[in-house]
C-alpha cells in the first residue's frame, strides 16, 4: 500500500512542476513537433495542442507528456526552463506506455 500512495504522491509532484511552457520548451530541446510528441507519448495531437494553449487537459495526458520527456532525461522546475538530467540512463529511449502510470484515467 506504501508504494501505492508514493506513486500518488510521485504523480502530484509531476503535475505542479510540468507546465504547458515546460511541453513546448522541450519539444524545442529535442527538436520534435507535435505529431512526434503525439507518437513518442501516445497523446493525441489535439490534447497537446490544447494543453500547449493553456487549456484544462486530464491529468492523466499531462503525466504521458511529463513522464515522456523525463524518460529521456529531462527535469522540470517551475519557473525555471527544462534541464537535463545528471544521471541519464541508456535505457532513456525506451517507451512508455500509458499502462505503465498509475494515475486512472
Amino acid at each position: 500500500m506504501a508504494s501505492l500512495a508514493m506513486n500518488h504522491i510521485l504523480e502530484r509532484i509531476a503535475l505542479f512542476q510540468f507546465t504547458p511552457t515546460h511541453c513546448v520548451q522541450a519539444r524545442a530541446m529535442l527538436g520534435w513537433s507535435v505529431e512526434q510528441l503525439s507518437r513518442e507519448a501516445q497523446v493525441p495531437v489535439e490534447d497537446i495542442q490544447r494543453f500547449e494553449s493553456q487549456q484544462e487537459v486530464a491529468d492523466a495526458t499531462r503525466l504521458a507528456l511529463a513522464y515522456r520527456f523525463e524518460a529521456l532525461g529531462l527535469v522540470f522546475f517551475p519557473g525555471f526552463r527544462p534541464g537535463r538530467s545528471a544521471s541519464v540512463r541508456a535505457a532513456a529511449s525506451e517507451s512508455l506506455e500509458r499502462g505503465e502510470y498509475a494515475m486512472a484515467e
